[in-house]
């Protein structure tokens, strides 16, 4: 598994990236000659998809900033961000993406005028860095949502930031509630005896297998999504899957959103992040549903909705364009059945037959035939 450093060795890391790049740039300018910042093209134009690898690949296309009379400000945010990062590390501090953006109020003409900006700037920063095994949260800079929710047969070790006492996490110990994924997790330990993760879109579906205890008659691990993944959930569910030899199947909504956006990013990850996707991917886990075929297997007709004309487009673009639906037979042959019926189904309609039907027949049946799931 590729593992991201940790505590002082993290630090080290990230100082010496930051300092390497200044150092860099400081011998250029002593020489007369103009300083060059390059960063990796992320989009899916400049990945590959490899089976045997699992993941979107990033390929070797660069964007340079050169600075000059046109890129001063860039030049210069992206410098004062790089700043900002080593002083946090040095005072052991995060910042989210709204921080940040605050905190070049300070930098005079250096200043961000809107979020997007700074969002970018850190983009390309944490890009630069990613040769190096060094991530946006490294570089502490944390999302403002959390990683989803967890319900089920897992302990989860932390520690207590202050003391650095351990401190053990029952997650099927939570009542009507559950466990939140931290942004940081590289620091956290996992005790399960669970023989699967079942990693699911919707808050809605989540509490009503945690409420009649799905994880228990299963024996497995729910983890709430909440639509596309977070990187700290993607990265918390690659972790527990591959340290305990654990199964992942994702349950999305039957549609080109939750088939070619959700589980794609969970399972190989995006183009935009083709330079981390070696590290917030899952590339065991396999889409046990909603497929096409199961509104057909478990007579859904009356559930489904029509495609809309961006339904059909996000498909049929997976179709043309993404390196891993085109790797593999089975999902053309799911989009473009897909396609050719004309609708999409969610999670909840099996709810058109009982409210635990999903619990109690489609989920059991399902999970008796792996094989069967797409890949």
């Amino acid at each position: 598994m590729t593992r991201l450093p940790a505590g002082k060795e993290l630090d080290k890391v990230v100082r010496e990236a930051i300092v390497d790049v200044a150092r860099e740039i400081h011998g250029t300018i002593l020489t007369d000659r103009k300083p060059t910042l390059r960063f990796p093209i992320r989009s899916l134009k400049n990945v590959k998809y490899d089976p045997e690898v699992g993941y979107l690949e990033i390929l070797g296309q660069e964007a340079e900033r050169t600075l000059t009379v046109n890129t001063v400000k860039p030049f210069a945010q992206t410098l004062r961000m790089m700043a900002l990062s080593k002083l946090m590390v040095d005072m052991d501090e995060h910042a989210t993406k709204r921080d940040a953006y605050y905190q070049s109020k300070n930098w005079g003409d250096a200043r961000f005028d809107e979020q997007p900006e700074s969002d970018t700037v850190m983009d390309d920063i944490e890009a630069m860095f990613a040769v190096r095994g060094v991530t946006r949260e490294q570089l502490r800079y944390v999302p403002d949502e959390h990683g989803g929710a967890v319900a089920g047969e897992l302990v989860v070790i932390d520690r207590d930031r202050e003391t650095g006492e351990k401190i053990e996490i029952d997650c099927t110990r939570f009542g009507s509630g559950a466990y939140t994924v931290p942004v940081d997790v590289e620091h956290l330990k996992f005790r399960t005896k669970a023989k699967f993760v079942l990693a699911i879109e919707t808050g809605g579906v989540f509490d009503r297998l945690n409420r009649h205890k799905y994880w228990q008659k299963a024996n497995c691990i729910l983890v709430a999504m909440g639509g596309v993944p977070t990187r700290a959930c993607r990265r918390f569910i690659r972790r527990l899957s591959e340290e305990n030899k654990l199964a992942v199947y994702a349950f999305v909504d039957g549609d080109p959103y939750g088939i070619a956006n959700i589980y794609r990013t969970l399972k190989v990850g995006s183009g935009n992040a083709a330079h981390i996707n070696r590290f917030f991917c899952v590339p065991n886990a396999r889409f046990l549903g909603v497929m096409p075929q199961d509104i057909i297997d478990y007579d859904l007709q009356k559930a489904t909705h029509p495609l809309k004309d961006v339904d059909i487009k996000r498909a049929k673009d997976a179709l043309k364009n993404d390196p891993f639906f085109i790797e593999h037979k089975r999902w053309k042959q799911a989009l473009n059945q897909m396609i050719e019926m004309g609708v999409r189904v969610e999670q909840q309609a099996f709810a058109l037959h009982s409210l635990n039907y999903v619990t109690e027949e489609y989920l059991p049946r399902k999970v008796a035939d792996p094989k069967k799931f797409l890949p």
